[in-house]
């Protein structure tokens, strides 16, 4: 079933997988409520404009996917957009509801070991591992905060990639490949959002 989604991402590196993801919609593009390269150029407006067009384009959805792209923590909206999708707003008589948030990351140089470098762990099973250096903090701490947890592996504390984090990471391909699967997992995971030790704030 098709989604209102909201596309955060950092304009200068990521605006063609932007375009992509849109693109993958088909159909249900209609139902995308952010920016797209036909959009007006809104950097010499003020800051309090910029967040108000935000805001309303935000409020009306559902599922909010960032773009992970190396340069992600230089911009200074993605973390504020991502804590506004994860509020619940009040207006007038009606309250939005907690955003799906999902993370499609980028290719770099040809992968994405940049991000998620493959690892062998103790017991010989291999994981990715994920450099937050790169993230937000408001990304990581909605990462690994299934609660309680539900391990795939218990002697290596192995979660769920879709299901063990609030705020999935997926590789770009596979998001393309089928968007619709990431993004009802993560408008899924908006409706139980007990099961999930949430952070709202930056």
């Amino acid at each position: 079933m098709a989604r209102n989604t909201f596309i955060s991402y950092k304009y200068s590196e990521a605006k063609d997988l932007r375009d992509n993801i849109v693109k993958s919609l088909g159909d249900d593009a209609k139902y995308y409520k952010g920016e797209t390269s036909e959009s007006p150029n809104l950097s010499d407006r003020t800051t309090e404009y910029i967040r108000n067009k935000l805001k309303n384009m935000i409020y009306s959805t559902s599922v909010t996917i960032v773009i992970i792209s190396p340069n992600l923590r230089s911009s200074e909206w993605i973390d504020w957009e991502i804590e506004y999708s994860l509020k619940q707003i009040k207006r007038g008589d009606r309250s939005s509801s907690t955003n799906g948030v999902l993370g499609v990351v980028m290719k770099y140089n040809g992968d994405y070991s940049w991000l998620r470098p493959t690892v062998i762990n103790h017991d010989g099973h291999s994981s990715i591992h994920t450099n937050n250096e790169y993230l937000f903090d408001i990304i990581k701490e909605n990462r690994i905060n299934q609660e309680p947890p539900e391990y795939i592996c218990e002697k290596c504390e192995m979660v769920n990639s879709l299901t063990g984090s609030y705020i999935s990471l997926v590789n770009e391909e596979d998001f393309l490949s089928d968007p619709n699967k990431y993004i009802d997992n993560a408008y899924d995971k908006s409706k139980r959002t007990s099961n999930y030790r949430l952070k709202r704030k930056r």
